[in-house]
């Protein structure tokens, strides 16, 4: 349960930054937070990631609900007893969602934050954007973590083998 409450909370925080730069930004507008790093930007999006796939909200809909029926099923299976995976895929599915949100009610979907790093214009992104990254992010963390767990129980603590 909890980690359909990390996704809810993902989804409602997305949805209202998304609704408040709807209602209160000209679309293009921008306003400066950190001179040369980060930026409030009204922006639009049609695509995927960078702006690929442009338009195919078909293969977005289907992509979206395909990765959000096995992550609640990989939710349901595999995070029991196992907090970080469980949060990582809470973030991931909230994350899901609140583009879906979008891409459904918009036709598009509702972009703002806009980073320059190290001079690059980064692609201007979302809250939901950012939870799917870090939801990925603490997976690859968890994933890393099991592994060193199951050498450690194979090998022992200093590092011989144990049938």
């Amino acid at each position: 349960m909890f980690y359909y409450i990390i996704a809810l909370f993902v989804i409602m925080l997305d949805q209202l930054t998304k609704w408040l730069i709807v209602k209160t930004m000209e679309l293009g507008e921008s306003i400066k937070v950190i001179d040369n790093f980060l930026y409030i930007t009204s922006h639009r999006n049609r695509g995927a990631a960078w702006g690929i796939l442009q338009g195919q909200m078909w293969f977005f809909y289907l992509i979206t609900i395909a990765v959000v029926v096995g992550l609640v099923i990989y939710i349901q299976k595999a995070a029991k007893g196992k907090r970080l995976l469980g949060v990582s895929l809470g973030f991931m599915l909230g994350g899901a969602i609140g583009n879906f949100i979008d891409r459904v009610y918009r036709k598009e979907v509702v972009d703002f934050i806009n980073t320059y790093i190290f001079g690059y214009d980064f692609p201007i992104f979302n809250i939901a954007d950012s939870a799917l990254v870090i939801g990925v992010g603490l997976l690859m963390v968890d994933m890393i973590w099991e592994e060193r767990e199951a050498k450690r129980k194979a090998y022992g603590e200093n590092g011989t083998h144990h049938p």
